[in-house]
């Protein structure tokens, strides 16, 4: 396997666990880095496989609360009020998502020109938002209505668009609907577990012929970079984004997409 290709994996397993949980959109980091790297991965699966490893981090960080909700699952009404409430804002992007795959993985992952406006438009509204002085009605995951979590969930649906960031999309769905700030981004963190593995299960599926051995032992390289640093990430977010809220990543996205376009520009 070329030295390269491991050395890119690293890198995008890098930036991949940096910005999977904050509202920059990794995957259009990992795109833009690996369009500039020159890193070819067939059907464009390793964007969405190496994001496993941050799947692994998320369940880690919150492995005890995930069991006490599941230990209470049979007596508690407010355990299985939440686990409806992250399921339905799920089914809404696993639906389009298995519709509209194909047309995702390669129209959309294979435009960097849009992915570069997206982000800075995404920048833009992140801004706009985190400027709002909202009067918060929802501060506890455990208790938001279900007729909230539906409306996330379509929220969610505008990151099929890459560059659009799904915690982003979930985060600006939630502030404007009446969350505050950090159970926003915490709503974002459980509905992460089964919208990233639903993606991961059902691209590893329709790219199965795709994947050999080397890819493998690439995506192994992303997958434990990826798991490292979002550890470190989901560990500290929360606290960050109480303090300091959003426009910080508004404005790297605003700065990202505007030196890709500038990139593409200049190394067509």
């Amino acid at each position: 396997m070329p030295e390269d290709s491991i050395v890119s994996a690293l890198v995008l397993g890098l930036i991949e666990g940096l910005t999977e949980f904050i509202p920059v959109s990794s995957t259009a980091h990992v795109l833009l880095a690996g369009h500039f790297l020159g890193f070819q991965s067939p059907g464009n699966t390793f964007a969405v496989l190496i994001q496993l490893g941050a799947i692994m981090a998320i369940l880690l960080v919150y492995f005890r609360r995930l069991l006490d909700i599941a230990v209470n699952l049979p007596n508690s009404a407010r355990a299985r009020h939440f686990v409806l409430t992250v399921l339905i804002a799920f089914l809404p992007a696993a639906l389009i998502g298995a519709l509209a795959h194909g047309f995702i993985k390669t129209i959309l992952f294979e435009t960097p020109v849009l992915i570069c406006i997206v982000l800075i438009l995404g920048g833009i509204v992140l801004l706009v938002v985190d400027r709002m002085a909202f009067q918060p009605r929802y501060t506890d995951v455990m208790d938001y209505p279900l007729s909230l979590a539906f409306k996330i969930g379509l929220f969610q649906c505008l990151a099929m668009v890459p560059g659009t960031s799904r915690s982003g999309a979930t985060i600006v769905g939630s502030l404007l609907m009446g969350t505050d700030k950090r159970s926003a981004a915490e709503f974002s963190f459980f509905l992460a577990m089964p919208t990233m593995l639903g993606a991961f299960t059902l691209d590893l599926y329709k790219n199965r012929e795709l994947i050999s051995f080397d890819d493998g032992a690439v995506i192994v390289v992303g997958f434990i970079a990826a798991f490292l640093t979002a550890l470190i990430v989901v560990r500290s977010l929360l606290d960050f984004i109480s303090s300091r809220g959003y426009a910080l990543f508004a404005w790297w996205r605003i700065f990202i997409g505007t030196a890709g376009l500038i990139g593409l520009l200049l190394f067509r």
